[in-house]
């Protein structure tokens, strides 16, 4: 079988493509270029620095498959950095991630791979694809820890169809292991944290990228006091404890942005709990929507699976327990036990 192998530079790819190698398949190695430091040159930090693409270099040349770079970063940038800037600024906080795999990464692996005569795709995600009767299911990976089925939540059954994550079986320890005993450079590489672009720091992108971003306004309590003053409301996120630049007794949220007024809304834990959310166009991984009633809703790439209903309408979900720090621009994606069945965007948080 050909297979094509996506190499990040990263363990996790690494040891994907060692895998398939070792399976006795006729592998391909590519990394794919998404994005690129002022006047074309590789970024110093994040994805696609010039140590990510020699590492998976070096990596392909030890297990002996060919190897190449797939450039996207056109794509990528009117695709998905565009977007996430201006959610920034629309006091939205976006998941950059899972709308990369669905409309760049996996689109352009997936063509390439047809286009090389592959029959697969695999990756280093941690997750699972299982085929039944009814098509394909995505489930979490055997390491909770390292679980991405969140991520790939977006995808298609026709896309479920061509891929495989052969390290989604494994935990991240064994991984390791597999990678130090053949030798591969990525062995002990620490895994990357951030947003692929943006590196440690979204705030100083995001003023880069639009200087108008920095404008000035106030933060105000839950009766509309205003108790400090901040440099731009792309610095919050709802759910924000940390550097709210005023100072109380006990803790304060952010509960709400307002971008039209450049206003910023924090109070006390619980003050403005959510019962529920609305999506915008989901899109089911498991093929078809699922049945109204209770399920398992997931709003955060770590977060824990909250109990909820799911309502006719197959966009609005109710939490059977209010929630803190629902944020609209993130992802709501429901789960069945360990199935990832998809979801959408959240364009709406609720209070019954």
């Amino acid at each position: 079988m050909r297979v094509l192998a996506a190499m990040s530079g990263g363990v996790d790819s690494s040891v994907a493509a060692a895998l398939m190698v070792e399976e006795g398949h006729d592998v391909i190695g590519a990394t794919l270029k998404l994005w690129e430091g002022p006047d074309g040159a590789p970024p110093a930090q994040g994805c696609c620095t010039l140590s990510d693409s020699e590492d998976a270099r070096r990596v392909a040349a030890r297990i002996g498959v060919a190897y190449y770079v797939l450039d996207a970063t056109k794509e990528f940038r009117s695709g998905i950095v565009d977007p996430f800037i201006a959610d920034y600024l629309q006091g939205r906080t976006p998941n950059p991630c899972i709308e990369c795999n669905r409309v760049i990464k996996f689109d352009h692996l997936l063509r390439w791979a047809r286009d090389l005569d592959c029959d697969l795709v695999v990756t280093g995600h941690y997750a699972r694809v299982i085929r039944d009767d009814g098509g394909f299911r995505l489930l979490r990976g055997i390491d909770r820890n390292k679980d991405q089925s969140y991520v790939l939540s977006m995808l298609g059954q026709e896309q479920l169809r061509m891929l495989r994550f052969p390290v989604g079986s494994r935990r991240k320890e064994e991984v390791r292991e597999i990678a130090a005993g053949l030798g591969l450079r990525t062995a002990d590489k620490p895994d990357s944290q951030d947003i692929c672009f943006v590196g440690d720091d979204y705030r100083a992108f995001l003023r880069r990228e639009v200087p108008a971003a920095a404008r000035p306004g106030s933060v105000v309590d839950e009766d509309g006091s205003v108790v400090g003053r901040h440099d731009g409301v792309v610095d919050f996120t709802i759910g924000q404890r940390k550097g709210l630049g005023v100072a109380f007794g006990e803790p304060r949220y952010v509960q709400e942005i307002r971008p039209a007024s450049a206003t910023v809304v924090i109070g006390r834990r619980g003050a403005a709990r959510f019962t529920g959310l609305r999506m915008a166009h989901p899109s089911w991984v498991a093929g078809h929507p699922p049945a109204p009633g209770p399920t398992h809703v997931q709003i955060r790439a770590h977060g824990e699976p909250l109990p909820a209903i799911l309502e006719d309408d197959a966009r609005t979900v109710w939490f059977s327990d209010p929630q803190d720090g629902v944020a609209s621009g993130q992802t709501a994606v429901l789960y069945e036990g360990l199935q990832a069945l998809g979801g959408g965007t959240i364009t709406e948080t609720l209070r019954e």
